[in-house]
């Protein structure tokens, strides 16, 4: 019975490396492509709203790249649609960035409200994301 339930362990074992890995991907792009520097932020200098903003910007990414793991039939088909919502959240970042023009700068400054704004848009555009990719 064991040997039954884990069968399924390599598929398990594939998928969630394949997403852990297009997770450490996007934290290096989404960190390079924003103005301040987000890990510097939040180890150096303790800034809440940039944990906050990065750890929601993730979260948008982890929802679409969910949806990827269920919905697709192999793993380059998962690659290739946890890249698409990669670029969905970098689009996601500029058009936060159109309404906060000075959204890095309040980040920077430890501004909740501009963390909140950015985690939310990041939050749905992955929502959205997530359920195009199911039809």
């Amino acid at each position: 019975m064991i040997v039954q339930s884990l069968a399924g362990l390599g598929a398990f074992a594939a998928y969630f490396l394949t997403g852990a890995a297009l997770c450490v991907l996007y934290l290096v792009v989404y960190t390079k492509i924003t103005r301040h520097d987000e890990f510097d932020l939040i180890v150096q200098q303790h800034n809440a709203s940039a944990a906050i903003a990065l750890g929601l910007s993730l979260l948008g990414f982890a929802l679409p790249l969910g949806s990827a793991i269920l919905h697709t039939v192999s793993i380059l088909d998962c690659v290739i649609w946890g890249l698409i919502a990669l670029v969905v959240q970098v689009c996601a970042y500029y058009v936060a960035r159109l309404v906060h023009p000075q959204l890095s700068e309040a980040i920077g400054q430890n501004s909740m409200a501009a963390a909140l704004w950015l985690g939310f848009v990041s939050i749905t555009a992955g929502a959205l994301s997530a359920v195009s990719m199911s039809t």
